[in-house]
């Protein structure tokens, strides 16, 4: 009988050894599959994250494309402001000759309108155009109004005088018009200060 309970009890324990086994494959193939689960978790962000990254990369380069386009556009913006100032003494030089000066003068100052000529064509070249407001209507975002006059014959608003022309680089104002403005005062407007004087 003792041959029999010693059996009985190797069958046992092989038992629990192959069920022990068993156990065992089973917790590392639950494992396994937790971890490929997990890495598979880990790849999703990482693939998230590498789109949203790529994508701020995209959008950094359009906006670093469009920001070096506009600093190239404009590039030139200082010197054409330099140059405006020799174009206006130019201008006030070339005025003179109306002043019927003699002759000598004269062939003197045609010289000077040639190379102001030449000026406005360098400048035409680059883009850059003449602002010349003339009996148009004020607008702040193109002139800047230093006088006003009151003339009944002109409505209000309206730009009578250019005391130093503007100019536009490409669609940016550089300088905008000095002018002088009509403001019609109307006659209820001056009896009110009348009245508030006395």
């Amino acid at each position: 009988m003792e041959t029999k309970d010693l059996k009985d009890v190797e069958e046992i324990k092989d038992e629990e050894v192959k069920k022990d086994k068993k156990d065992k494959k089973e917790h590392k193939k639950n494992k396994h599959e937790e971890e490929i689960l997990d890495l598979k978790n880990q790849v999703s962000l990482l693939e998230d994250k590498l789109l949203r990254s790529n994508a701020e990369m995209i959008n950094f380069r359009k906006r670093k494309d469009e920001e070096t386009s506009r600093l190239l556009e404009y590039a030139n913006e200082d010197l054409v402001k330099d140059l405006l100032i020799i174009v206006d003494n130019f201008e006030h030089a070339i005025d003179m000759d109306d002043d019927n000066l003699d002759d000598e003068v004269s062939k003197f100052l045609s010289g000077f309108k040639m190379t102001y000529c030449n000026f406005l064509d360098i400048l035409k070249k680059y883009d850059v155009c003449v602002i010349d407001p003339i009996n148009e209507e004020f607008d702040p975002n193109y002139h800047n109004a230093v006088m006003t006059e009151q003339n009944e014959s002109v409505d209000n608003n309206i730009i009578t005088e250019v005391l130093q022309k503007g100019y536009m680089l490409k669609n940016k104002v550089i300088r905008p018009a000095m002018v002088k403005v009509n403001q019609n005062i109307k006659k209820e407007e001056i009896e009110k200060k009348g009245d508030n004087n006395e």
